[in-house]
């Protein structure tokens, strides 16, 4: 069994694992653990064939408020250098609308900065601009949708390193985010290689299990439920 201590659980560790696994099952490995919301449904991307995987740094947004709204302590690039500040190679970018997912976020400019960064992607509860240009980055890019317009009317980053809350899912600095053209899941740190593992034998059980059906006698099967 791999390594459960979190500070020697590495993403490049985890990676390997992730040919094994699928949305789906690290969804049921989580909810075998917990009865909270941990999945994210209805994402967009601009590359959905990319698999998003790493731990969690945070931005939290709310409603402008322009009788405290600040040009320095509400900078997106300010705040987003902060919620890297102990590291952002390999992390995720998680950010909250503030109650507008229909809200542009950033877009191509702002988010270039993952790139020198080395961050592992974007995950926005919220619309980002610029779909062409953050196809083409390194990185993986889910949210709420496209959009042209701006969002510095409605929303505001205000705070960066706290929880914050994605779809009816919260999210925790560190919580481990995985995210594919299916949808989202939110893993407890303490649990990554615990759900990992159980979510790979989630899926050899459902081949197998699917193997075995190519078999079955529609007679048999029939008779047996109608036995019960």
């Amino acid at each position: 069994m791999m390594e459960q201590a979190l500070g020697t659980t590495t993403r490049e560790a985890l990676l390997p694992m992730l040919d094994r696994v699928t949305c789906s099952a690290m969804v049921d490995a989580m909810a075998q653990r917990y009865d909270h919301p941990a999945h994210i449904l209805d994402l967009v991307s601009p590359t959905p064939g990319r698999v998003l995987f790493g731990p969690a740094v945070t931005i939290r947004f709310m409603p402008v408020r322009r009788d405290v709204q600040h040009p320095v302590r509400n900078n997106f690039a300010s705040l987003f250098y902060r919620a890297i500040a102990r590291g952002g190679i390999g992390a995720v970018l998680v950010m909250s609308s503030g109650g507008h997912p229909v809200s542009a976020l950033g877009g191509g400019r702002k988010l270039s900065r993952l790139r020198h960064t080395g961050l592992a992607g974007v995950l926005a509860d919220g619309r980002l601009r610029d779909f062409a240009a953050l196809g083409g980055y390194p990185f993986a890019t889910y949210c709420r949708g496209e959009t042209v317009r701006q969002g510095g009317n409605l929303v505001m980053p205000v705070e960066p390193d706290v929880p914050v809350e994605v779809g009816g899912v919260g999210v925790l600095p560190g919580d481990w985010i995985y995210a594919d053209a299916t949808g989202a899941v939110v893993v407890p740190a303490a649990d990554i290689v615990g759900v990992l593992e159980d979510a790979a034998r989630f899926e050899e059980r459902d081949a197998a299990s699917a193997e075995r059906m190519i078999h079955e006698d529609p007679a048999t099967v029939i008779a047996q439920g109608e036995a019960r």
